[in-house]
C-alpha cells in the first residue's frame, strides 16, 4: 500500500504496476489537484519520468529550460551559463506546473489502484495498517509517500520533526503576455537573503517564487509583496498578480533512516529539502524508480528496503549537503556574495550537480 496519491506516490505506483506487483494508493484528500504553482525539473527528474514512461506527455506539456540566470535585485547580470553545460549528457531541463505533472502521473495510473478520501490514523511494524474509520489491514509493505507531515513517519518511525530553515516562501503563476524580458529560469537575489525566481512555463505564464530569511513561520501581517519593493525589472509587475500568492515555511528532514520491517519512506516523507537546489521532486521521483527496481529485483521485501536505503542515502545527503552550502551563499554580505558569482557561478553550480549525473 502507498499512502499518499502525490507526485512520489504516483510515480511508485506507475513503476510497480509497469512491473506487475499489485499496489494500493489511498490519499486523505477527496480531490488532489495541484493548481497554482510551478516546478523546475532539472535534468535528473526529466530522465527519471522518462524512465517511468511518462516523458513524451510531460515534454507535450512542459517548457524547456535552457538558460539559467542570476542577477542582483536591479537587474545587473551577476552569472549565466547555458542549462546543458551543467547537466552535460543527462538530457533536457524543463518547466511545467505541478498540476500538469500531477496530472500526467494520475493519467499514467489505473484509477482502480486509488482510494481517494481515506486516511491512515496509524501503521505499525510488518505492515499493519489502521484506518481513521477504524477499520485495519495488513499489507506486504506499507510506503509512506505522504509529504513532509507524513502520518507513517510519525506512527511508525519516530525520530526528530522536520527542521525549520529559517525562511518562508510565496509562490505563485502569473500572466507574462504583456511583461518584457522574462526567459528561461532567473533568479534575482536581494539583500538579507532575499531571492525572487521567475521560470517560464510557456504559453504566456511563469511561476513566480519568492522567500525571505524569517525567524518564525508565519506570514507577516502586513502585504508579503512590499518585502520585494526595492526590486527592479519585472518584479513590480508580477507583484501586481501575487495577492493570493501560497505561502509556507520551508523545512528540512533530519531524519536519515527510512526503512522498517514491511514499511519504507519515499519523497518528502523521507527527506524534505531546502529548495536551493529544486531537487525535492527529482530526489522524490528517482526514489520511486528505484525502489520499484530493488522490490523487482529482490524478492524479499527485507532485502530490498535495505538495498534501497544502501543505494539512496548517499545521493540525499550529497544534496543536503549542497543546499547547505548554497543557502550559506546566499546569506553571505552583498559584495561578496556577487563577488562569487561573478567569478566562479557556472563552476559552483557544475560542481553542484555533478554526482547528480550518474543514474541513482
Amino acid at each position: 500500500m502507498i499512502v499518499g496519491a502525490g507526485i512520489s506516490g504516483l510515480a511508485l505506483a506507475k513503476a510497480l504496476l509497469d512491473r506487475g506487483l499489485p499496489v494500493n494508493v489511498v490519499e486523505r484528500r477527496a480531490d488532489t489537484g495541484q493548481a497554482g504553482t510551478g516546478l523546475y525539473l532539472p535534468a535528473n527528474a526529466v530522465r527519471t519520468l522518462q524512465s517511468l514512461g511518462v516523458g513524451d506527455e510531460i515534454d507535450k506539456r512542459a517548457e524547456p529550460v535552457v538558460w539559467q540566470r542570476l542577477h542582483d535585485q536591479h537587474g545587473h547580470p551577476l552569472a549565466e551559463f547555458e542549462v546543458n553545460r551543467i547537466w552535460g549528457g543527462v538530457g533536457r531541463s524543463l518547466a511545467i506546473t505541478r498540476g500538469d505533472l500531477h496530472e500526467v502521473l494520475s493519467t499514467a495510473v489505473d484509477s482502480t489502484a486509488v482510494r481517494h478520501d481515506t486516511e491512515v490514523s496509524s501503521v505499525t511494524d510488518y505492515g499493519n495498517v489502521t484506518f481513521a474509520d477504524g477499520d485495519t489491514c495488513t499489507y506486504d509493505l506499507v510506503v509512506g509517500a505522504d509529504g513532509i507531515n507524513s502520518t507513517v513517519r510519525r506512527s511508525l518511525f519516530g525520530g526528530p520533526e522536520p527542521r525549520f530553515l529559517g525562511q518562508v516562501c510565496w509562490r505563485f503563476i502569473a500572466d507574462d503576455t504583456e511583461i518584457p524580458g522574462l526567459t528561461d529560469w532567473t533568479a534575482r537575489l536581494g539583500s538579507k537573503g532575499r531571492t525572487f525566481l521567475t521560470v517560464q512555463l510557456g504559453a504566456g505564464r511563469v511561476y513566480c517564487y519568492a522567500d525571505i530569511n524569517s525567524p518564525v513561520i508565519t506570514a507577516p501581517v502586513d502585504d508579503w509583496r512590499t518585502l520585494f519593493a526595492d526590486f527592479d525589472g519585472p518584479v513590480p509587475r508580477l507583484l501586481e498578480q501575487g495577492a493570493d500568492a501560497h505561502f509556507a515555511a520551508l523545512y528540512e528532514s533530519e531524519n536519515t533512516v527510512w526503512t522498517r520491517p514491511g514499511a519504507v519512506l519515499i519523497g518528502d516523507a523521507a527527506h524534505a529539502f531546502s529548495p536551493s537546489m529544486a531537487q525535492g521532486g527529482a530526489m522524490a521521483l528517482e526514489d520511486a524508480l528505484v525502489l520499484a527496481d530493488t522490490l523487482t529485483a529482490e524478492p524479499d521485501v527485507t532485502t530490498a528496503l535495505a538495498a534501497f536505503q544502501a543505494r539512496r542515502a548517499e545521493r540525499v545527503a550529497w544534496v543536503v549537503a549542497q543546499n547547505h552550502r548554497r543557502d550559506k551563499a546566499r546569506n553571505l554580505p552583498t559584495l561578496l556574495r556577487n563577488f562569487t558569482l561573478r567569478r566562479a557561478g557556472e563552476r559552483l553550480f557544475k560542481a553542484n550537480h555533478a554526482p547528480l549525473h550518474v543514474l541513482p
